[in-house]
């Protein structure tokens, strides 16, 4: 999956406003950016085979310690606790959701790859949806907006930040047809790299939209810090 995990990223910030939607963009792609670090490294491996499912040409043969269900919650945890440290008061609530962020990329991987999600041993798991993209496409598509409807109907706009939103969600959605129906990446180094670029300039962009809406309200304790009484 791709385009479709920042539903959960766009739903988390709709959760909790003073999280930047930046950070959960890196969030729910934290899995695939450490993924792309260890490919780059040669820890981590995976083949192109064209053909392999309709929507995706990579062979995730070993991944075990990105995408295994023991690592993957390590990197959650991890993540979530980094951030639950600049949100004093609201830790416990901070890592959570963003923890929660990190994890649903392993969800929604367990969707669409083929069984190549470790556990044990080797057992490995994954419902195969890749293998029609006339189910994985539109299940993308609908994580995706219904995450954005979320962020719009619960992070208010300021003046044409929904116009923004939705601009940013429609190049988003023709990312994943290209990502569908374009060329197959070059080599395991070459798709590392672009995931690399993909998410970075993502999550720079979504910084950017998160600027047309409104400032989250501070809290009572907040406030009463700011003015000196209470």
């Amino acid at each position: 999956m791709f385009i479709g995990h920042y539903g959960p990223a766009f739903g988390g910030k709709a959760a909790m406003r003073a999280i930047p939607l930046w950070v959960l963009f890196v969030a729910v792609q934290w899995m695939d950016v450490v993924w792309s670090m260890l490919v780059l490294g040669g820890i981590e491996k995976l083949r192109i085979e064209p053909g392999y499912t309709e929507a995706s040409a990579l062979v995730l043969y070993d991944m075990p310690y990105t995408h295994g269900l023991f690592g993957s919650l390590v990197l959650s945890i991890v993540f979530g606790s980094v951030v639950a440290l600049f949100f004093k008061g609201q830790r416990g609530r901070a890592f959570l959701i963003s923890a929660g962020a990190v994890f649903s990329h392993w969800l929604l991987d367990l969707l669409v790859h083929k069984p190549d999600l470790w556990i044990y041993d080797d057992v490995k798991v994954g419902f195969g949806l890749w293998r029609w993209v006339w189910i994985s496409l539109p299940l993308e598509l609908a994580c995706l907006w219904l995450g954005a409807w979320a962020y719009a109907r619960f992070v208010p706009a300021r003046r044409g930040g929904n116009v923004w939103l939705w601009m940013f969600v429609a190049t988003m959605s023709a990312l994943q047809f290209y990502a569908d129906f374009g060329p197959d990446p070059t080599s395991p180094r070459a798709a590392a790299l672009t995931a690399l670029l993909a998410y970075g300039a993502l999550a720079l962009l979504a910084g950017l939209v998160d600027l047309s809406r409104a400032t989250a309200p501070r809290s009572k304790a907040t406030r009463a810090a700011a003015s000196g009484t209470g």
